[in-house]
């Protein structure tokens, strides 16, 4: 089964297209960005409604949209016979209640990461979704769409390179919050990693260990950076450094090991200078330049419904295993993962 956006849950025709009318709850930085590129860069698609607890902001995304409706209430926007679909963009905390009130309206949703803070509450999920009968829940995992992650998905796939043996991954960020929780290091950044680990291989993480190297005097107390070894069902390693007060800019690349050669992934090539006796190149300054065709691949996919997204068993699994990362990283044990049995609507 896939997440669809059904043909009888959609706005107006363009051009013969039904157009999906998607409801955002959340104009932060990732609401705002999702709403622009919904307006300017997908097909198929309007922002047709919006939440936020800062009714300024919230106007302002909708103003931007095209005249989006500003909604007072989270649970009417949910409800609204005018919203085909929603995209949850607000605060961890808010996630799991939103997508539960997406399901119990049969609506398809699409959260940003993480589907729920807590691994009940993603289990309550996957319960109401397998208790509805059909997937509508799609988790934000961006990177699935990253030209560069398919592109060494699919030589993994094709055998280009050999059975794989260690990914290298490095994520680093130019600034945290001051005092950020350390266990928010994993669950926030690095469940990226997580997910990227399970989704090329094709297999669950079975054992975790975490380490903390000295702690940077940039992250205000945060045990930062961590080095995360992850090791899956048939013994691939998988190694993430995570930094997330690196000072230089946002960067994401790794290095697959396998038994035929090696595939190094690094940031997009932009444009590089050459003076001064320097050949430089410039970094963003956070993810959203990084991962931009990534995010307009995941939302054209969705609003076309063709089911390649993370489902919330992902989410699910995402969480289940940040959180045995957790658990080693306040120990300082190596730490397994024993996932219970995969349900059926999502095998």
């Amino acid at each position: 089964m896939t997440t669809m956006l059904a043909s009888d849950q959609t706005g107006p025709q363009t051009g013969g297209r039904a157009v999906k009318r998607i409801g955002i709850i959340g104009t932060g930085i990732m609401g705002t960005d999702h709403a622009r590129l919904l307006t300017e860069a997908v097909s198929g698609a309007v922002v047709a409604g919006v939440f936020d607890l800062d009714t300024e902001r919230a106007a302002g995304a909708a103003a931007s949209s095209g005249g989006a409706r500003v909604f007072a209430d989270p649970y009417e926007l949910i409800s609204d016979g005018g919203i085909d679909a929603v995209l949850i963009a607000s605060s961890d905390a808010t996630h799991e209640a939103f997508v539960l009130a997406c399901i119990e309206a049969g609506k398809p949703v699409l959260c940003e990461k993480p589907l729920a803070p807590t691994v009940e509450g993603c289990a309550r999920i996957l319960e109401a979704e397998t208790a509805h009968g059909s997937r509508l829940v799609t988790v934000g995992f961006m990177r699935r769409y990253d030209p560069g992650y398919t592109d060494l998905k699919t030589l993994l796939k094709d055998g280009a390179v050999g059975a794989p043996l260690m990914l290298h991954n490095v994520h680093r960020n130019p600034a945290a919050v001051p005092g950020l929780p350390d266990a928010a290091v994993i669950t926030n950044s690095a469940v990226h990693e997580l997910d990227v680990t399970r989704w090329l291989f094709d297999e669950e993480i079975v054992e975790v260990t975490v380490h903390r190297p000295r702690a940077t005097a940039q992250g205000g107390g945060t045990q930062d950076p961590q080095f995360l070894i992850l090791r899956t069902a048939s013994g691939v390693l998988s190694d993430v450094e995570i930094f997330v007060n690196a000072r230089y800019g946002y960067e994401v690349r790794c290095e697959l090991v396998a038994e035929a050669g090696t595939v190094t992934l690094d940031a997009p090539p932009p444009t590089s200078v050459r003076r001064g006796g320097l050949h430089a190149r410039e970094l963003p300054g956070d993810w959203r330049p990084r991962f931009a065709e990534a995010y307009r691949l995941e939302l054209q996919d969705w609003i076309d419904g063709t089911g390649g997204g993370a489902t919330a068993w992902d989410g699910f699994a995402a969480t289940f295993v940040a959180q045995a990362c957790v658990a080693a990283l306040e120990s300082g044990e190596r730490h397994s993962v024993d996932l219970p049995p995969v349900p059926a609507l999502y095998r």
